[in-house]
Protein backbone atom coordinates (compact mmCIF):
# COMPACT_ATOMS: atom_id res chain seq x y z
CA UNK A 1 0.00 0.00 0.00
CA UNK A 2 0.79 3.79 -0.15
CA UNK A 3 0.73 6.32 2.35
CA UNK A 4 -0.32 9.91 1.07
CA UNK A 5 -0.94 12.86 2.51
CA UNK A 6 -3.04 16.09 1.42
CA UNK A 7 -2.74 19.55 2.73
CA UNK A 8 -6.41 21.08 2.46
CA UNK A 9 -7.20 24.67 2.03
CA UNK A 10 -7.50 25.48 6.31
CA UNK A 11 -4.06 23.93 7.01
CA UNK A 12 -4.86 20.93 7.85
CA UNK A 13 -3.59 17.81 6.44
CA UNK A 14 -5.40 13.96 5.65
CA UNK A 15 -3.46 11.14 5.17
CA UNK A 16 -4.70 8.16 3.23
CA UNK A 17 -3.69 4.17 3.23
CA UNK A 18 -4.16 3.70 -0.23
CA UNK A 19 -5.96 0.39 -0.81
CA UNK A 20 -7.21 0.59 -4.26
CA UNK A 21 -6.60 2.70 -6.86
CA UNK A 22 -8.71 3.21 -10.29
CA UNK A 23 -8.05 4.30 -13.72
CA UNK A 24 -11.35 5.67 -15.62
CA UNK A 25 -11.07 5.49 -19.65
CA UNK A 26 -12.78 7.49 -22.38
CA UNK A 27 -14.35 9.14 -19.48
CA UNK A 28 -15.39 12.23 -21.64
CA UNK A 29 -19.08 13.49 -21.33
CA UNK A 30 -18.97 14.73 -24.96
CA UNK A 31 -19.18 11.43 -27.59
CA UNK A 32 -16.97 13.39 -29.81
CA UNK A 33 -13.89 14.17 -26.97
CA UNK A 34 -14.48 10.25 -26.62
CA UNK A 35 -13.67 10.02 -30.27
CA UNK A 36 -11.05 12.31 -30.40
CA UNK A 37 -9.06 10.67 -27.35
CA UNK A 38 -9.77 7.19 -28.99
CA UNK A 39 -8.47 8.49 -32.54
CA UNK A 40 -5.16 9.92 -30.35
CA UNK A 41 -4.28 6.72 -29.32
CA UNK A 42 -4.94 4.63 -32.50
CA UNK A 43 -2.11 6.78 -33.90
CA UNK A 44 0.03 5.09 -31.57
CA UNK A 45 -1.49 1.37 -32.03
CA UNK A 46 -3.49 1.24 -29.18
CA UNK A 47 -7.26 -0.75 -30.37
CA UNK A 48 -10.07 1.09 -29.44
CA UNK A 49 -11.97 0.00 -25.84
CA UNK A 50 -15.04 -2.73 -25.92
CA UNK A 51 -16.90 0.39 -24.13
CA UNK A 52 -16.97 3.20 -22.66
CA UNK A 53 -16.54 4.73 -20.22
CA UNK A 54 -13.73 1.85 -18.80
CA UNK A 55 -12.39 1.63 -14.95
CA UNK A 56 -9.35 -0.12 -15.04
CA UNK A 57 -7.90 -1.66 -11.41
CA UNK A 58 -4.01 -0.20 -10.86
CA UNK A 59 -1.95 -1.61 -7.92
CA UNK A 60 -2.25 0.85 -5.11
CA UNK A 61 1.49 1.48 -4.58
CA UNK A 62 1.39 3.36 -8.10
CA UNK A 63 -0.43 5.90 -6.50
CA UNK A 64 2.23 8.11 -5.39
CA UNK A 65 3.55 12.05 -4.74
CA UNK A 66 6.76 12.30 -6.12
CA UNK A 67 8.77 14.45 -8.53
CA UNK A 68 10.74 11.83 -10.45
CA UNK A 69 9.20 9.13 -13.11
CA UNK A 70 11.32 6.97 -14.19
CA UNK A 71 10.81 5.04 -17.42
CA UNK A 72 12.70 2.42 -19.69
CA UNK A 73 12.05 4.06 -22.95
CA UNK A 74 11.04 7.28 -24.22
CA UNK A 75 7.71 6.17 -25.38
CA UNK A 76 6.33 7.19 -22.33
CA UNK A 77 3.65 9.86 -21.25
CA UNK A 78 1.45 11.32 -18.50
CA UNK A 79 -2.45 12.67 -18.86
CA UNK A 80 -3.92 15.65 -16.89
CA UNK A 81 -6.82 14.43 -14.31
CA UNK A 82 -8.19 15.16 -11.26
CA UNK A 83 -8.62 12.29 -8.38
CA UNK A 84 -11.21 11.60 -6.03
CA UNK A 85 -9.70 10.43 -2.89
CA UNK A 86 -11.47 9.10 -0.33
CA UNK A 87 -9.45 9.39 2.94
CA UNK A 88 -9.34 7.68 6.76
CA UNK A 89 -13.02 9.22 7.68
CA UNK A 90 -14.76 8.89 4.68
CA UNK A 91 -14.80 12.49 3.44
CA UNK A 92 -13.88 13.05 -0.72
CA UNK A 93 -11.45 15.17 -1.66
CA UNK A 94 -10.75 16.29 -4.84
CA UNK A 95 -6.91 16.55 -6.66
CA UNK A 96 -4.91 16.97 -9.41
CA UNK A 97 -3.42 13.81 -10.96
CA UNK A 98 -1.14 12.74 -13.82
CA UNK A 99 -1.74 9.30 -15.37
CA UNK A 100 1.91 8.19 -16.68
CA UNK A 101 1.38 5.52 -19.26
CA UNK A 102 3.79 3.49 -20.93
CA UNK A 103 2.45 4.12 -24.66
CA UNK A 104 4.41 0.61 -25.87
CA UNK A 105 2.79 -1.26 -23.62
CA UNK A 106 -0.64 0.27 -24.35
CA UNK A 107 -0.77 -1.26 -27.33
CA UNK A 108 -0.68 -4.76 -26.08
CA UNK A 109 -2.70 -4.12 -23.37
CA UNK A 110 -4.10 -0.59 -21.56
CA UNK A 111 -4.83 -2.57 -17.92
CA UNK A 112 -0.75 -3.58 -18.35
CA UNK A 113 0.09 -0.44 -19.44
CA UNK A 114 -1.65 1.38 -16.53
CA UNK A 115 -0.01 -0.93 -13.96
CA UNK A 116 3.64 0.30 -15.75
CA UNK A 117 3.55 3.78 -14.13
CA UNK A 118 2.73 5.88 -11.57
CA UNK A 119 -0.46 7.79 -11.19
CA UNK A 120 1.19 11.09 -9.46
CA UNK A 121 -1.12 12.82 -7.16
CA UNK A 122 -0.36 16.58 -6.06
CA UNK A 123 -0.04 16.79 -2.23
CA UNK A 124 -3.01 19.33 -1.65
CA UNK A 125 -6.23 18.98 -2.07
CA UNK A 126 -9.87 20.29 -1.68
CA UNK A 127 -12.92 18.70 0.23
CA UNK A 128 -15.35 17.70 -2.72
CA UNK A 129 -18.40 19.15 -0.75
CA UNK A 130 -16.71 23.02 -0.95
CA UNK A 131 -15.95 22.93 -4.65
CA UNK A 132 -19.55 20.58 -5.60
CA UNK A 133 -21.48 23.61 -6.69
CA UNK A 134 -18.79 24.76 -9.69
CA UNK A 135 -17.34 21.75 -10.34
CA UNK A 136 -17.34 22.02 -14.14
CA UNK A 137 -16.04 25.33 -14.39
CA UNK A 138 -12.87 24.14 -12.50
CA UNK A 139 -9.91 24.43 -15.02
CA UNK A 140 -7.62 21.13 -16.02
CA UNK A 141 -4.34 22.19 -17.66
CA UNK A 142 -1.28 20.59 -18.96
CA UNK A 143 2.53 21.40 -20.16
CA UNK A 144 5.20 19.51 -21.59
CA UNK A 145 9.05 20.28 -21.59
CA UNK A 146 11.43 19.03 -23.81
CA UNK A 147 14.85 20.24 -23.01
CA UNK A 148 13.83 23.09 -21.00
CA UNK A 149 11.01 24.66 -22.99
CA UNK A 150 7.51 24.20 -22.04
CA UNK A 151 5.07 24.28 -24.56
CA UNK A 152 1.00 23.36 -23.15
CA UNK A 153 -0.72 20.28 -24.02
CA UNK A 154 -3.93 19.81 -22.33
CA UNK A 155 -6.45 22.92 -21.79
CA UNK A 156 -10.39 22.39 -20.35
CA UNK A 157 -12.70 22.15 -17.66
CA UNK A 158 -14.42 19.47 -15.62
CA UNK A 159 -17.55 20.33 -17.94
CA UNK A 160 -15.05 18.12 -20.20
CA UNK A 161 -15.35 14.49 -18.40
CA UNK A 162 -18.05 12.38 -16.29
CA UNK A 163 -18.64 13.80 -13.12
CA UNK A 164 -16.95 13.28 -9.79
CA UNK A 165 -21.12 11.79 -9.00
CA UNK A 166 -20.87 9.66 -11.62
CA UNK A 167 -18.15 7.81 -10.43
CA UNK A 168 -18.80 7.89 -7.04
CA UNK A 169 -22.53 5.73 -7.50
CA UNK A 170 -20.18 3.51 -10.29
CA UNK A 171 -17.79 2.93 -6.80
CA UNK A 172 -21.36 2.89 -4.04
CA UNK A 173 -22.83 0.09 -6.46
CA UNK A 174 -19.69 -1.79 -6.58
CA UNK A 175 -19.29 -1.30 -2.71
CA UNK A 176 -15.75 -0.02 -4.26
CA UNK A 177 -16.66 3.77 -2.13
CA UNK A 178 -13.82 2.25 0.90
CA UNK A 179 -12.11 4.76 2.62
CA UNK A 180 -8.42 4.16 1.02
CA UNK A 181 -10.07 4.53 -2.82
CA UNK A 182 -8.01 6.71 -5.44
CA UNK A 183 -10.40 6.75 -8.71
CA UNK A 184 -8.66 8.36 -11.46
CA UNK A 185 -10.66 10.37 -13.53
CA UNK A 186 -9.89 9.86 -17.48
CA UNK A 187 -8.41 12.78 -19.43
CA UNK A 188 -9.27 15.39 -22.17
CA UNK A 189 -7.55 15.72 -25.39
CA UNK A 190 -4.49 16.80 -26.27
CA UNK A 191 -3.44 20.03 -28.49
CA UNK A 192 -2.31 18.62 -31.85
CA UNK A 193 1.25 18.53 -32.77
CA UNK A 194 2.92 19.07 -29.18
CA UNK A 195 5.43 16.00 -28.60
CA UNK A 196 3.60 14.27 -25.14
CA UNK A 197 7.07 11.97 -25.02
CA UNK A 198 8.17 14.96 -22.91
CA UNK A 199 11.66 15.23 -19.96
CA UNK A 200 8.88 16.69 -17.62
CA UNK A 201 4.92 16.98 -17.09
CA UNK A 202 3.40 19.75 -15.08
CA UNK A 203 -0.67 19.62 -14.33
CA UNK A 204 -3.31 22.29 -12.62
CA UNK A 205 -6.31 21.88 -11.24
CA UNK A 206 -7.49 25.60 -10.98
CA UNK A 207 -10.68 27.13 -9.49
CA UNK A 208 -11.46 30.65 -11.24
CA UNK A 209 -13.70 31.71 -8.53
CA UNK A 210 -11.57 31.49 -5.73
CA UNK A 211 -7.90 31.84 -8.07
CA UNK A 212 -6.58 28.59 -6.23
CA UNK A 213 -4.62 26.16 -7.90
CA UNK A 214 -3.61 22.73 -7.02
CA UNK A 215 -0.50 21.82 -8.71
CA UNK A 216 2.03 18.75 -9.62
CA UNK A 217 5.07 18.62 -11.50
CA UNK A 218 7.69 15.96 -12.34
CA UNK A 219 10.62 15.15 -14.06
CA UNK A 220 10.18 12.01 -16.56
CA UNK A 221 14.13 10.39 -16.22
CA UNK A 222 15.50 7.26 -18.63
CA UNK A 223 16.60 4.30 -16.81
CA UNK A 224 20.18 3.00 -17.46
CA UNK A 225 20.18 0.24 -19.96
CA UNK A 226 19.98 -3.30 -18.62
CA UNK A 227 22.63 -5.57 -18.50
CA UNK A 228 21.91 -8.90 -19.11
Amino acid sequence: MALLTFELPDGTTRSVDVVQVLNAGYAGRRQEDVAAHVAELAELGVPAPSVTPALYPVAPYLAQHTGRVSVQHGRTSGEAEWALVVDSEGDVLLTAACDHTDRELEVHGVAWSKNAGPDVLARRAWRLSEVQDRLDTLTLRAWVSHDGQESAIQDGTLAELLTPGYWIEVLRARDGLLPGTVLISGTIPMAEGVDQFADRWRVELGDPATGEVIELVYDVVRMPAPIG
